[in-house]
């Protein structure tokens, strides 16, 4: 797997400039730290100095505290750069980590996403630990990981869905340093961030009056008329007693509007640092040079609504909210500037200039982290292939198609060429029939979301994806496991009278019960379900079933997989082969687990 290593290389390399660029930093910083030390103690003594009547410690003073603020800023950019860097070597590893397999430690397996109702979602890994959302989600925001989820769907979307999907994927697997950009911006937002509290008050009717031309002349006029008069009476030209009153009256205006202020301002609550980041997703993705018909089209929509400036305009005014929390603060900026009234109209007239576009935009990055998940597969994988939407009756074609869940090189790759009818598919145990169907029916999945898939060629037409894998009882609802089958084999037939092309894997089929009910049942089954908008899988043990004739001249024909023995051990080629099994390996395996002697496997 020379390209794999080549891949994961490439990764290791920037994680290495990564670690070599935040030592650097780290050493920059405890610069910083030093020298803002020296400076204010040196400020201290100077202003000292000052007081004791000596001018030149004033003027020095004063120029130490411009050069400490100055020193505060540079070191607070030095420190976001730190947090960036950070979140950009954990994105980094995060891919490493899906070529060794710690994948599977990944915090976010999407195990709340599945649904009882969908029990596709548990037979394919879907969702939950080692699932391919586990593997796939590059998604940090709540809303990222929601459309993530449905893109995972068992039911085909419009193929011009797809095919659009498709075409932004493979831009995104091309510049696999802007996906990693993208995902550090990203990774600044809390695990999870959920913006839907912020577009219902953002979206929702606000308070009346709340930017009326009274009161947005009030916020201006009051506070001009203060400062005059503060500054008229600094030099005795008005009484102290005008600017008493007039602050006295922008406090009691403060407080008249204090509840509705706080209303209007609301939806700024907590959001300071996730708009900042917002802002810089959007102006990443307006700066860059798309080349994809889709992502170009997304860009646009973004600069149409001038996102990444709306979202500049809405985070400094949170900003300049969250100056409230200084309860001193609070009191001296509506004292003298009635700085809540003032906060309020700007934030009404943001809503007015931007707030029917902000859920858009939002949507906009939902599906940028859903592009980059899927993105992942052409980033960590050697062979893989955009599948081929085909048309007409139900097909479904690959060569060298493998498992997205194994790795790549323990691997085997099979081929498929299935039509409408029904395959039954013998062979020994652990010899891949399971797998096989899990990842046809898997690789199905990824192709309705817009991925790639792990094989060299791909094609397949639209199909309804029904299983029958990991079926398991109910003692609450007192359900068997036959009867939870059966359960599923009857959702299966029902939806087959609506005459729309699906795919069915049926693993073991009704393993739960006798082996005479067991024949009977599986033909009478399989005969409901050879259709000819069907292509239906059916592993077994039972023999019997190879020799089912077509009910309806739909074709039903054999394939197996089989082991072979090697120094006195039980081999597998995982690979498929025409025709039915000949061989069983379940006394050998009973016979290496000690629970029958050679001389009880010779006497039966």
């Amino acid at each position: 797997m020379k390209h794999t290593q080549e891949k994961r290389h490439f990764y290791e390399a920037i994680r290495e400039a990564d670690l070599c660029t935040i030592h650097e930093l780290q050493q920059r910083s405890s610069r910083y730290m030093a020298l803002r030390t020296g400076t204010f103690l040196t400020m201290v003594f100077a202003f000292a100095a000052g007081y004791d009547g000596h001018p030149a410690g004033t003027v020095l003073g004063l120029l130490l505290l411009i050069f400490f603020l100055l020193l505060v800023r540079q070191h607070n950019r030095l420190r976001q750069q730190q947090q960036l860097l950070a979140c950009h070597l954990d994105a980094t590893s995060s891919y490493i980590d899906r070529f060794t397999g710690k994948w599977k430690d990944f915090n976010d397996n999407g195990a709340s996403f599945h649904r009882a109702d969908r029990p596709q979602e548990t037979d394919l890994h879907i969702f939950g630990p080692a699932s391919l959302y586990q593997y796939l989600s590059c998604a940090r925001t709540q809303r990222g990981r929601q459309r993530l989820a449905r893109s995972l769907a068992t039911s085909p979307p419009a193929p011009a869905k797809i095919l659009a999907r498709q075409q932004a994927v493979a831009e995104l697997i091309d510049h696999p340093r802007f996906c990693l950009n993208l995902m550090a911006r990203a990774a600044m937002l809390a695990k999870g961030h959920d913006t839907t509290s912020l577009l219902a008050e953002i979206e929702k009717e606000p308070p009346s009056g709340s930017h009326s031309i009274v009161r947005y002349r009030t916020a201006w006029i009051l506070p001009v008329l203060t400062l005059i008069s503060l500054l008229l009476a600094s030099f005795d030209v008005v009484s102290w007693s005008l600017p008493g009153l007039l602050t006295g009256l922008q406090f009691l205006l403060t407080m008249l509007f204090h509840r509705h202020n706080q209303e209007v301002l609301a939806p700024l609550a907590d959001l300071t640092h996730e708009l900042h980041h917002y802002e810089a997703l959007f102006r990443e993705l307006e700066q860059a040079d798309f080349a994809s018909t889709t992502l170009s089209g997304l860009q646009q929509r973004l600069r149409t609504g001038g996102a990444s400036q709306s979202l500049r305009r809405l985070a400094r005014l949170a900003d300049c909210v969250s100056l409230d929390h200084n309860l001193f603060f609070f009191v001296l900026a509506n004292t003298l500037l009635l700085w809540d009234c003032h906060m309020a109209v700007q934030l009404s007239r943001w809503r007015d200039d931007a707030a029917s576009n902000l859920r858009e935009w939002i949507d906009i990055w939902s599906e940028m982290e859903t592009l980059l998940s899927l993105a992942t597969i052409g980033h960590t994988r050697t062979t893989w292939v955009f599948p081929q939407l085909a048309a007409g009756s139900p097909s479904l074609r690959a060569r060298s198609l493998s498992a997205l869940l194994l790795p790549e090189e323990k691997a085997v790759p099979n081929d498929a060429r299935l039509a409408a009818g029904t395959h039954i598919i013998t062979g020994s145990n652990m010899s891949g029939k399971t797998t096989y169907m899990r990842t046809l029916a898997s690789a199905a999945v990824l192709a309705y979301a817009g991925a790639p898939v792990c094989a060299a060629e791909f094609t397949l037409s639209p199909l309804h994806i029904f299983t029958s894998i990991q079926v398991n009882d109910d003692l609450s609802q007192g359900i068997s496991t036959f009867y939870a089958e059966l359960l599923r084999i009857k959702q299966m037939v029902e939806f087959s009278r609506q005459e729309q092309p699906m795919l069915i894997c049926i693993d073991e089929i009704f393993k739960g019960t006798n082996s005479a009910d067991r024949i009977i049942g599986a033909q009478e089954a399989i005969r409901h379900l050879t259709r000819a908008w069907c292509i239906t899988l059916v592993t077994t043990h039972d023999f019997e079933l190879c020799d089912l004739n077509s009910p309806n001249e739909i074709p039903v024909t054999n394939c197996h997989f089989e082991e072979y023995y090697e120094d006195d051990k039980i081999r597998f080629d995982y690979k498929l082969k025409p025709g039915r099994c000949q061989t069983t390996n379940a006394q050998y395996l009973l016979r290496m687990a000690g629970i029958i002697t050679d001389e009880h496997a010779t006497g039966n």
